[in-house]
């Protein structure tokens, strides 16, 4: 069964209220067979309106060739943001109306218990030893006040955390990972929406930053920063790769930025022509 555009539900469901539309915002082949059927119709060839004839033979079509058992349903459905299948076979008997992300949500971590409360009940993050835990309702996930929120851009990072705790002593983490990618847009979100500061954690090169400015600074502004260790100029000088340096340009405008340890790291990063990996980092405290 096809399916039928929002733009067009909407208009059908201004007809069932007794409304009538202009035939030029009409032009659908569905509204050519509801014409021919006589459910419909339309009194002259050119600037006229289309009319409802049969409400009943309408809601009939809808629901014989399309599927749709509730049209008001279907639209609220369509124009919802979070919807599940069960939203979907409610409007129209089709799991599948509209693609359904069935894990929304994100990866955290830490190495010691993070209190916080999800769905109004008090939630306490801390994962065994090779394991994560999964929010799903980030829109209910509330951490404590005085937590920072660290998000770490490369997998390996985020799995070995632990190994990592001695660059964190002066801040109480909870770790957020951003990857898988279509997971990093409902970060974001849940950032924006808690007082919390946001800690950047990625490679220390030009494509890390990139992501730090672009996709976090950008719409986080003063609550974030970027994590840059004290030593950073002896790291990049001795485990520094060339070839990251060489194979990379700068995807940010210099001149916005106003934290004046990254412009340090920028000026450190052309100065020695090398980038270094955040993996480095696990094993070397």
């Amino acid at each position: 069964m096809s399916k039928i555009p929002l733009a067009l539900a909407e208009k059908l469901l201004l007809l069932l209220a007794g409304e009538s539309i202009p035939a030029s915002k009409m032009n659908y082949t569905i509204v050519k067979d509801l014409i021919a059927e006589g459910i419909l119709y339309k009194p002259g060839k050119i600037k006229s309106n289309i009319q409802l004839i049969d409400q009943q033979q309408l809601l009939l079509y809808l629901q014989n060739f399309h599927a749709i058992t509730d049209l008001k349903l279907y639209v609220d459905t369509l124009k919802k943001e979070d919807i599940s299948r069960a939203d979907n076979t409610a409007a129209s008997t089709d799991s599948k109306l509209r693609n359904v992300r069935t894990f929304k949500g994100f990866l955290v971590n830490s190495y010691a218990p993070v209190s916080a409360t999800l769905n109004g009940e008090t939630f306490v993050v801390h994962p065994q030893e090779g394991s994560f835990q999964f929010v799903y309702d980030f829109e209910n996930f509330v951490p404590a006040n005085d937590i920072t929120i660290v998000g770490v851009e490369n997998a390996e990072n985020f799995r070995h955390i632990a190994k990592q705790k001695y660059l964190f002593k002066d801040i109480k983490p909870l770790f957020v990972s951003r990857y898988p990618q279509n997971q990093s847009q409902d970060m974001i979100k849940w950032l924006q929406s808690i007082p919390n500061n946001y800690l950047h954690f990625g490679d220390f090169d030009l494509a890390g930053i990139g992501i730090y400015l672009n996709e976090y600074k950008q719409k986080l502004s003063n609550k974030s920063s970027i994590f840059i260790p004290d030593n950073i100029d002896h790291l990049l000088s001795t485990y520094g790769n060339k070839k990251r340096y060489d194979h990379q340009k700068a995807t940010f405008e210099i001149s916005l930025i106003e934290e004046q340890e990254l412009l340090q790291l920028i000026k450190l990063i052309h100065q020695h022509k090398k980038g270094l990996d955040q993996e480095l980092l696990i094993n070397i405290g």
